[in-house]
């Protein structure tokens, strides 16, 4: 990471381990996701992926032919996001959009070649920057942050607050 990268991320373990350490778990995971994403995004790079790639790459490495629309419920993006995504990717060769079995409206999501060759090469990358991130938990801490997380993520969707 470059200089600022490191400023931004001694400014976030400042706020929490002085500053205020008994802030809302909201900000805490915001805030862990957002150093996660970056030290992704600046290992991806150096294979000319954007951030905003690896979240379709992801999905269509274990699920291609999918549409547009199923594209976008399953990364949780709107589709002119999504669109503009696949645009770009199709552009550098990663992806191509097809329609299947003569349905002329709905076009299907495939790999190319090169895109299915960077799972090789990304997937063991961003398993590394897991481990990284959890260096120094015990599996057991591991396994009830794991359960916590879900936790939460399933509380809020229950009580309706995401829809």
């Amino acid at each position: 990471m470059g200089r600022r990268d490191d400023h931004a991320a001694q400014r976030i373990l400042e706020h929490w381990q002085s500053e205020f350490p008994e802030d809302r778990l909201a900000h805490l995971v915001r805030d862990a996701a957002r150093v996660l994403a970056k030290s992704l995004q600046v290992r991806l790079a150096e294979y000319s992926v954007s951030f905003g790639h690896w979240s379709f790459l992801r999905v269509l490495w274990y699920s291609e032919g999918l549409t547009q629309r199923e594209l976008s419920e399953q990364v949780g993006l709107m589709e002119p996001t999504t669109f503009t995504a696949l645009k770009a990717m199709e552009a550098k060769g990663l992806i191509e959009r097809r329609h299947q079995d003569g349905n002329r409206k709905n076009l299907h999501i495939y790999l190319t070649d090169k895109g299915r060759a960077l799972k090789d090469e990304l997937i063991p990358i961003a398993e590394e920057l897991n481990e990284v991130a959890v260096r120094g938990l015990s599996e057991e801490e591991r396994r009830i942050m794991h359960r916590g997380l879900l936790a939460i993520i399933q509380n809020l969707f229950e009580a309706g607050a995401v829809s």
